[in-house]
């Protein structure tokens, strides 16, 4: 039964991975500018994040297997329009469609580990499927890398098939049909207005360093804004909330939720930048490119059982410390060393570091979650951790894209006007080499005279907005590390306040009529 959630929760992982490698083929297929690849590579985080919440909450009333199999037939139709997409504007449609499918899906994997276990059981069952979720997130760009050798781009979006339907099978032969689930109605219009709430926030952010696309982002961020003062109004009045703001207060959930929004952020936004620093400024081939994220895979695999342990003996805020420093270690690898010459050795040792960050703060973040909530909100806990991984990839890898489209756009502009052939160049030839490395590329061919200055010219404004993103990556985890320093407890107070929370919850369950039930 485990390996069956595992394995559904694989095919999002992967499906959340796979862009990344693709991302360069994808801009020369599509001449799509930075923005487009940003959106692209988002757009699976975007439906994921938008829907868990809600998604989560109706598998808890209406049965948790029935979201599961859901999930997975609607990842089938989603992964093959992403395939064949015609234009950038139906792939990331797609994309958006099959991170619903995972809202569906994904959410619930976590709601059934926290229903059918408990203690120590629970946090090695959360160990395995989050140090497995993060391995396949980190394998998923050599999988991608190998496909790209001898197919197309569309072949790395037709990969989770086969693992969907097998996903499929085992779900329906060993996952129970209905376990402690609730019969309190769900908040639908809640519900709605969390999915508008994340889908404005994204796109407001990934909108907002492109010229002329002021207007759009702005709007969207007040909408953003205003969906986000409705929801928490509708929370605070809702008899059955959709997110229950009293369990949302209590310190080890809110703490957790924010460390894990940072960890797994990070972690996505990094690899997002960095598979195209490995192809475009150090010029891998696409396996090459996704065999370099190995390391980290390997290194989160083999770290996150032993974080279980460790959440254990020293508590969620020792483990997820840790994990916070190896990440800032590995962050400032990438920053100061993952340069235009940079060696292997560097590259390994930066995933390395990250994979070890993720493998050890991933599992005190999801199951301080789960621990502080009762079975009966079981889809709250894991739909928050759910957007842990996805709010916290969509925000932070659009932030991460946003400085790095800003930061390659300023570079080669200032390339650009200090030529001597300055004068020379149209406004229609410098827009395509500002939007893009992609699109540099393309000129580079179209001029072979000075195609070597070009690539030259693109690679160092490349390294300038990934520099960027870099450094404000290492910013937000530093952040984070305070608030988990300073607001969350440490192992006795843990313990003392989970049994507290434990009491309360029972006490409120005993006051209930059994219609209430």
């Amino acid at each position: 039964m485990l390996a069956a959630l595992i394995l559904v929760a694989a095919v999002a992982n992967l499906n959340l991975a796979v862009a990344n490698v693709a991302l360069p083929d994808i801009g020369r297929a599509f001449d799509a500018s930075q923005t487009e690849l940003n959106l692209i590579a988002v757009g699976y985080s975007v439906g994921l994040a938008a829907s868990v919440l809600y998604l989560g909450a109706v598998g808890d009333r209406y049965g948790r297997k029935t979201m599961l199999v859901l999930g997975m037939l609607l990842s089938l139709p989603a992964s093959l329009v992403a395939g064949f997409a015609p234009n950038a504007e139906v792939l990331f449609v797609a994309r958006v469609v099959g991170g619903v499918s995972a809202g569906l899906a994904y959410p619930t994997t976590l709601a059934l580990i926290t229903a059918l276990w408990a203690g120590a059981a629970r946090t090695r069952a959360i160990a395995l499927w989050s140090s497995i979720g993060g391995g396949l997130t980190a394998l998923g760009p050599l999988v991608a890398g190998a496909l790209l050798e001898g197919f197309d781009w569309g072949s790395v979006f037709l990969v989770t098939i086969p693992l969907a339907l097998l996903a499929l099978l085992m779900t329906l032969a060993y996952v129970p049909s209905h376990v402690n689930e609730s019969t309190d109605p769900v908040d639908h219009f809640g519900g709605i207005v969390s999915v508008v709430l994340v889908g404005a926030l994204v796109l407001g952010i990934n909108f907002a360093p492109v010229d002329g696309m002021a207007a759009v982002a702005v709007s969207a961020l007040v909408i953003a804004l205003a969906a986000g003062v409705v929801f928490v109004l509708r929370q605070l009045r809702a008899r059955n909330p959709l997110f229950d703001l009293r369990i949302a207060r209590r310190r080890i959930f809110w703490v957790a939720a924010v460390a894990g929004i940072i960890v797994f952020g990070t972690l996505m936004g990094t690899m997002y930048i960095s598979q195209q620093y490995l192809q475009n400024v150090l010029g891998y081939s696409t396996l090459a490119a996704g065999s370099a994220a190995l390391p980290a895979a390997l290194v989160m695999v083999l770290v996150a059982p032993r974080s279980a342990r460790l959440v254990e003996s020293r508590g969620s805020r020792f483990t997820l410390l840790s994990g916070y420093l190896a990440i800032v270690a590995g962050l400032v690898v990438a920053l100061l060393w993952w340069g235009e010459g940079a060696e292997y050795w560097t590259v390994a040792l930066g995933f390395m570091l990250l994979g070890a960050g993720v493998g050890l703060a991933g599992t005190p973040a999801s199951h301080s979650l789960t621990g502080s909530v009762p079975v009966s909100r079981a889809g709250m806990a894991s739909g928050t951790a759910d957007l842990q991984r996805d709010l916290g990839g969509a925000i932070v890898q659009s932030v991460l894209g946003a400085l790095l489209t800003a930061g390659y756009t300023a570079s080669f502009a200032s390339t650009i006007a200090a030529t001597p052939q300055a004068s020379e160049v149209s406004e229609q030839t410098q827009a395509a080499l500002e939007k893009s490395f992609a699109g540099a590329v393309d000129i580079a061919e179209r001029y072979p005279q000075y195609a070597q200055a070009i690539i030259a010219a693109a690679r160092s404004a490349f390294l300038d907005g990934d520099s960027r993103a870099y450094a404000a990556a290492i910013g937000i985890v530093l952040i984070g590390a305070a608030l988990v320093y300073f607001a969350f407890p440490g192992r006795d107070g843990e313990r003392a306040l989970l049994a507290r929370y434990e009491a309360e919850d029972s006490a409120s369950d005993g006051d209930r009529t059994p219609a209430d039930r």
